[in-house]
């Protein structure tokens, strides 16, 4: 079984930059392509970023084009999400989640995934 935990959280003024870690154990990582999503109070949670499993395929939402950067270091077990002028709508918990799969294109969705981490609190305010 796959183990997921995220860091890097924190707050931050608008404008400012984080970097999260999605650090994986139990399994290698290499057999998973990882998602990064986010939840906000009352809202649904939604899918930020994907990666597949060798690195070479990516998507993000529209409203992170440009802005975030998903990559990942399958010898060190880690996926990361760069993540630069933030602004107040970025706030929420952010999650990473891993689908065992081979599929040669990012693939992930909030109901599809089999492993989840508990998250790691992103804020961005003044």
């Amino acid at each position: 079984q796959l183990q997921l935990v995220e860091s890097g959280g924190g707050s931050v003024q608008p404008g400012g930059s984080l970097r999260l870690s999605c650090s994986a154990s139990g399994e290698r990582l290499s057999f998973y392509h990882i998602g990064w999503f986010r939840q906000a109070p009352g809202k649904e949670r939604e899918e930020v970023s994907c990666v597949d499993n060798s690195g070479r395929s990516t998507k993000y939402k529209d409203r992170v084009k440009g802005r975030f950067t998903i990559y990942r270091d399958n010898n060190r077990h880690v996926v990361y999400l760069e993540m630069n002028g933030l602004n107040a709508d970025d706030t929420g918990l952010y999650y990473c989640a891993a689908k065992n799969t081979f599929i040669t294109r990012a693939t992930c969705s909030p109901n599809g995934m089999d492993y989840w981490g508990k998250g790691t609190q992103v804020t961005v305010s003044s």
